[in-house]
């Protein structure tokens, strides 16, 4: 199974309703479809549960497998570049770039940079500069996130 990231780390694999259903020994009620897509999931506790693909796919984000780690995972460039949705660059006054970066929760980061001469302003090597300290700080929040998940806040 892969491993996600939420508020703890799990273990989920995709599986339609009828087939958990049929793992667990239950009989699918009739009021529901068990060709519903959706995961099974799998707490550190060992808890199973099913969930639909929308619900799912909304809080869990799927972390790369890294056998080398004790949490088997981590954070990936992929992940920290998929998790910017649209990047804004503006130039303010004569010498300085400002990037605000929306994510795909809706969280903002902005970064700025600046030259010392504004003979020397490119507004491209600015927003480059801000681009790269915007992944950074992704890389802390999402290392963050998968530090909580793995060993909760206390």
């Amino acid at each position: 199974m892969d491993k996600y990231i939420g508020c703890k780390l799990i273990e989920a694999e995709p599986i339609n309703r009828g087939d958990y259903n049929t793992l667990r020994g239950w009989t699918v009620p009739a009021d529901e479809n068990p060709a519903d897509d959706g995961y099974m999931v799998i707490y550190p506790d060992g808890y199973r549960s099913w969930s639909p693909n929308d619900q799912f796919e909304k809080y869990y984000m799927k972390v790369t497998p890294n056998p080398k780690l004790k949490t088997g995972c981590s954070i990936s460039t992929d992940m920290v570049e998929g998790f910017i949705k649209e990047c804004h660059v503006a130039t303010v006054g004569e010498k300085t770039t400002i990037v605000r970066a929306v994510l795909v929760n809706g969280f903002e980061v902005i970064e700025s940079s600046a030259c010392v001469d504004p003979a020397n302003y490119d507004e491209k090597i600015g927003a480059d500069i801000c681009i790269n300290k915007i992944r950074d700080q992704i890389w802390h929040l999402l290392g963050f996130l998968l530090q909580t998940a793995a060993g909760g806040v206390k």
